[in-house]
């Protein structure tokens, strides 16, 4: 799979800050596509004490989610831990998976933030640019904004409010569980995002593509 060079990677924090006001001018938030028949999650696991990254990519076939291919990449991390910065540490790795897929995805979830961040520069969001493709955020917590908790039935959510801008949503995807955080990454609606994320629930609170892509980047960690 192909991808864009937008920018270099080995830059400085105060660099990449400059990249993401840049980048953030890219965005779409709207559908730019007709159907989704693939969709694919991605995740990276870390060892800090080997200073390496292992990324994990799976594709699905929608709405079915049967598997149709898997790939991963292992990374040396030079870039530091700083808040806001996430793309710039797990990019690098993520992007030698994608580049190794043979099976090009319509929309790509990502266990993380998408416009839901300081400068609506998640990693779905700044993944979703370079990849040139759909992608959603889908977030165990909240980085930024203010919600009312939703509704307990499966399927019920609330917006995700930052100043006065709607950033996402807060989705129940399994009754008596914890909700998810949902952005929009790019080039999607917020409302075709949530009926992608609950049609991949299977039952789950995370996504099946993002948990069995969190699984596999931890797996290639353990090998």
């Amino acid at each position: 799979m192909k991808y864009l060079t937008l920018h270099p990677w080995k830059v400085t924090p105060r660099d990449a800050l400059k990249i993401q006001d840049t980048l953030r001018e890219r965005i779409k938030l709207y559908d730019t596509f007709d159907r989704v028949r693939i969709v694919a999650g991605a995740d990276v696991a870390f060892d800090r004490r080997r200073n390496e990254g292992y990324a994990g990519v799976i594709t699905y076939s929608f709405p079915e989610l049967k598997e149709i291919e898997r790939q991963g990449a292992r990374k040396t991390i030079t870039f530091p831990y700083v808040p806001g910065l996430l793309a710039f540490r797990e990019a690098p790795v993520l992007l030698k998976a994608f580049a190794a897929l043979e099976t090009e995805p319509d929309v790509v979830l990502f266990d993380g933030q998408g416009i839901a961040h300081f400068r609506r520069m998640g990693i779905a969001t700044h993944m979703g640019l370079v990849l040139d493709k759909p992608s959603i955020g889908c977030a165990k917590s909240r980085l930024v904004g203010t919600f009312e908790e939703p509704g307990a039935d499966v399927g019920s959510c609330s917006p995700l409010v930052d100043g006065e801008e709607t950033v996402g949503a807060v989705l129940r995807t399994r009754k008596g569980v914890n909700p998810v955080f949902v952005s929009q990454g790019t080039h999607i609606s917020l409302t075709t995002a949530l009926e992608i994320v609950l049609t991949c629930g299977d039952g789950y609170r995370i996504p099946k593509p993002a948990r069995e892509a969190d699984r596999y980047a931890a797996l290639i960690k353990r090998e």
